[in-house]
């Protein structure tokens, strides 16, 4: 990651509601509508040799509802006699049973290391799916939702391996051609791995194309590329890009391309090449106020053969007619017009940099050039240590008396801990299969993700403090790549208090978010609604303009929940044997 950028996700003030005051209890009844299953769902359980906490988040939490996000109120599932079943609701009133739009070619109780089932909306009319056994289907389903007309037709199927499931897929279309990208998440024994779990984590990246013939398109496909990567935690999101150029991964632990015999023996040159040249190619200093750049020049070199070009960006340092010596951008701008260079006696060039930003300290002079090295003065050293001596100590609370103290740790709570506290977020080039950013998620729990706009890459949810703030990636936005979009007050902290809870989801105009325990249990947050009536607040004197509701249904099954879907108006959620609607807004 060395040449990755480092970035961070930067909140809208105008979203977050320091003044939030929790929420309150509603009463209210909530209409639930319930539909037996004619076949009960088709859920896979852990075999014996699948006992990792890997395997119980990628397959053992599985969420066997898919919701179509490209129509509205669309779910579907899959059913032990391997049909896809469909609901689609327009009136609560007037529901009809699930009714079957596909049944998989093949007997999935033949194979003895089958998985669940998997469905991926690639598109309006596309779908992504896996029977479980390692066989891949690329479906044309036509317009989907309520249509009695729905006919799944398959345009390509074909065995990948060992068995997976679809993590995400998009469909896309590159110089008049169609394409689809899928991402297959596969748990596998690495027998290298003798001191962790004995397993390690593959997200596979399948591109597949339509074949055409002399210019015209056939309607068949094939595979044209598969990379893979590996990883040692089964990631909490992972997402290709709608245009297909790149793939963005929160997990917590790190992912990396593997690479082919080629790619090595070309890594094994560039080493080669790096180990050769050990010495520095420039030293440099800095001050708070300039910075200064030492260059050893060859016995020959005479100041008429020295270039050396300044903006206030850039620097550009020549050799006679050589290639650039250094050439790139500046870490932070500088005054090119004050800036000089002189020859030293000891046969070395010498660049004095003014920079405009005085006081700043510049973690590297020329940005991703890592052939220089940086010489730290020791009073600097010395400033440095001197600046952080506060923060180390041993003890807990070195000075009581101060009027805010570092950290009480008598004052945290069971759910401010967070088990997985080294989450990251990468994104990855298509073309070099490098890390392009990354974001340190530290604290900021990975919490659900949802598809707001199906032509936009899903969103995930992290906490931030107490709250939940929903996070829209634009990857044809380098500058605002990740984008703050809605904030639900204090769930950050209302979902940690919840130790039984399953699943989590928003709505999509996030009037609400909801969580479900494994039994029976929903509970729905619904955003702030200004009141009918006057309510004053009795501990500040001050009238209440508005209130969070929130909300519990309790569902009449005792089977465990396999699956929680939530759009605009409902909630969807499947038992084994039943699909419950919660009516959770009214429509408009």
């Amino acid at each position: 990651m060395a040449g990755a950028a480092h970035c961070s996700l930067q909140a809208k003030r105008l979203l977050l509601d320091p003044k939030f005051e929790g929420y309150k209890l509603s009463l209210e009844p909530l209409a639930c509508y319930q539909l037996g299953l004619d076949a009960a769902v088709a859920e896979v359980q852990l075999r014996d040799d699948q006992y990792t906490l890997d395997h119980m988040r990628a397959f053992g939490m599985y969420n066997y509802l898919h919701l179509d996000s490209w129509y509205q109120d669309n779910v579907y599932y899959v059913d032990q006699f391997g049909r896809v079943m469909n609901l689609s609701v327009t009136l609560d009133t007037a529901l009809q049973k699930p009714r079957e739009v596909f049944r998989l070619p093949s007997d999935l109780t033949a194979c003895d290391n089958r998985l669940c089932a998997s469905i991926h909306f690639s598109s309006a009319t596309q779908v992504t799916l896996s029977d479980g056994t390692g066989r891949l289907y690329l479906i044309k389903s036509g317009k989907r939702g309520n249509n009695a007309s729905e006919k799944w037709e398959i345009v390509f199927n074909e065995e990948l391996g060992s068995p997976f499931i679809i993590a995400h897929s998009v469909s896309f279309v590159k110089s008049d051609t169609h394409s689809l990208a899928v991402l297959l998440l596969r748990v596998e024994k690495d027998e290298l791995d003798t001191k962790g779990s004995g397993f390690h984590v593959t997200l596979e990246w399948v591109t597949i194309e339509e074949i055409s013939k002399e210019g015209k398109c056939v309607h068949k496909y094939e595979i044209i590329k598969r990379r893979v990567l590996q990883g040692k935690s089964v990631p909490h999101y992972a997402a290709i890009e709608q245009s297909g150029d790149g793939l963005m991964i929160v997990s917590h632990k790190p992912f990396k391309f593997m690479e082919s015999e080629s790619d090595k023996l070309e890594e094994n040159d560039d080493t080669k090449v790096l180990n050769e040249k050990k010495d520095p190619l420039y030293y440099w200093q800095q001050t708070e106020d300039d910075v200064t750049i030492t260059v050893h020049l060859p016995q020959d070199i005479t100041k008429d053969d020295i270039k050396v070009c300044f903006s206030p960006d850039n620097i550009s340092v020549t050799l006679r007619d050589q290639p650039p010596l250094m050439e790139g951008k500046l870490y932070s701008p500088v005054d090119h017009e004050s800036c000089t260079w002189i020859i030293k006696e000891n046969k070395s060039l010498e660049i004095s940099l003014i920079k405009k930003n005085e006081g700043s300290r510049w973690p590297e002079l020329i940005l991703g050039d890592t052939r220089g090295e940086f010489i730290m003065d020791p009073s600097q050293c010395s400033q440095i240590a001197e600046s952080l001596m506060h923060l180390t100590s041993e003890v807990m609370n070195p000075n009581p008396e101060k009027e805010k103290p570092p950290c009480n740790a008598q004052e945290l709570e069971e759910c401010d801990a967070f088990l997985e506290d080294g989450a990251s977020l990468c994104r990855f080039d298509g073309d070099t299969l490098k890390v392009t950013h990354t974001i340190n998620l530290g604290s900021n729990q990975y919490l659900f993700s949802v598809v707001v706009n199906p032509r936009e890459m899903p969103c995930f949810c992290l906490r931030h403090d107490v709250d939940a703030l929903l996070w829209q990636p634009h990857s044809d936005q380098p500058e605002n790549m990740w984008e703050h979009i809605a904030t639900f007050n204090a769930l950050g902290y209302v979902q940690a208090s919840k130790q039984d809870k399953k699943f989590m989801a928003c709505a999509p105009d996030y009037s609400y978010a909801a969580l479900c325990e494994c039994l029976r249990r929903v509970f729905i947050y619904r955003q702030p609604t200004p009141l009918a009536t006057v309510l004053y607040n009795r501990k500040e004197g001050r009238q209440v303009g508005q209130v969070a509701k929130q909300l519990v249904a309790t569902l009449e099954s005792n089977d465990p929940i396999l699956g929680f879907q939530a759009t605009n108006e409902r909630l969807f959620v499947l038992t084994t044997k039943t699909l419950f609607l919660v009516k959770v807004n009214s429509g408009n």
